[in-house]
């Protein structure tokens, strides 16, 4: 039987449109059933609160249970290979920082690349993190803190809330920029770290803002500037640290992300919903509350932001001497 090429390229755009109908359906259909949102930290913090604020939102907007999991491991390994493997459909979707995405792989081993095996939608919120310091420095500004530090190489000391996070790596890269020596004091977490700042045991610590401006009218410590790119709302005499260091953007960007491969109108509709929730005044006067930059950013925004984060978490992790995996 002789098939021309005219019959073949026929028979082959016919198959291609079969194959490609169930998935052109899935998208318009999308959701029909419950959603799971995997978080990979425990409950209770910014990131889980966020992951709670977006899935409730998209659950009364799109009428299927969105189902918040937690699932806390280091680097959020567990939630990011489970997420990578789920089928590309959207009813699996991962709520998280950006240091699972940037940092995990520089300092661990992964079955999978973040960066390719997920899709970023967008973020519900950038957590900030402060530089905050013990009261009784005799410095009230970053520069004149940086300036201290210069003139008593060795005899400061900064705390950090575990290894391998921002807590570490900001303070790290932040120093070898300016030129300072600072030592580094390790606790178990932040609870243990602030602790350790309020009590005068320690000199500085970079942490959640949502807790270090609990106690910024406190007398025990001093907020000198936040890692965002923009002073907060909840706090706006603050300066950023970029204003003293040009450049420097060191913050959470926590956000959803889906499976590779996910059907584009499926991506664009969860970022659609999603943008609106940040634009209500009700929404974004929580995360303010919380010291939490409200997100809803669009696909170029969020390209921008982690082209920023990747090359920061590098550059981090150099200033760290911590070896590859």
């Amino acid at each position: 039987m002789r098939i021309t090429r005219r019959t073949a390229l026929k028979a082959l755009t016919g198959a291609m449109a079969t194959l490609a109908a169930p998935r052109a359906l899935l998208a318009e259909d999308w959701p029909s059933r419950q959603v799971t949102v995997l978080v990979p930290t425990a409950a209770g913090g910014n990131t889980d609160i966020m992951a709670r604020l977006g899935s409730e939102y998209l659950q009364n907007k799109l009428g299927q249970p969105f189902v918040v999991v937690n699932k806390p491991s280091a680097g959020g390994v567990v939630t990011t290979e489970q997420t990578a493997s789920a089928p590309a459909d959207g009813y699996t979707l991962m709520f998280a920082p950006n240091a699972t995405i940037f940092l995990t792989p520089l300092v661990q081993k992964i079955a999978v690349d973040p960066m390719t095996a997920l899709l970023p939608v967008t973020n519900v919120g950038t957590g900030a993190q402060v530089i905050a310091i013990k009261r009784s420095l005799p410095v009230t500004t970053l520069t004149e803190f940086l300036d201290y530090a210069r003139a008593n190489p060795g005899k400061l000391n900064f705390v950090v809330a575990g290894v391998n996070n921002i807590s570490q790596l900001g303070p790290l890269l932040l120093f070898k920029r300016a030129g300072v020596q600072v030592t580094m004091v390790p606790q178990r977490g932040e609870p243990q770290a602030i602790n350790d700042l309020m009590a005068g045991e320690v000199d500085l610590y970079f942490g959640n803002a949502s807790v270090l401006l609990q106690h910024a009218q406190g007398d025990k410590i001093r907020l000198l500037a936040v890692g965002t790119s923009e002073r907060l709302p909840a706090a706006p005499d603050l300066p950023t640290i970029s204003e003293t260091m040009p450049g420097f953007v060191f913050a959470s960007w926590n956000g959803f992300f889906a499976t590779a491969g996910t059907p584009r109108p499926i991506i664009e509709r969860l970022r659609h919903e999603l943008m609106e929730m940040a634009r209500q005044p009700d929404f974004q006067q929580k995360l303010r509350a919380l010291g939490i930059v409200p997100g809803g950013q669009d696909a170029a925004q969020v390209a921008a932001v982690f082209e920023n984060d990747r090359k920061m978490f590098a550059d981090a992790v150099a200033a760290a001497g911590i070896p590859k995996p």
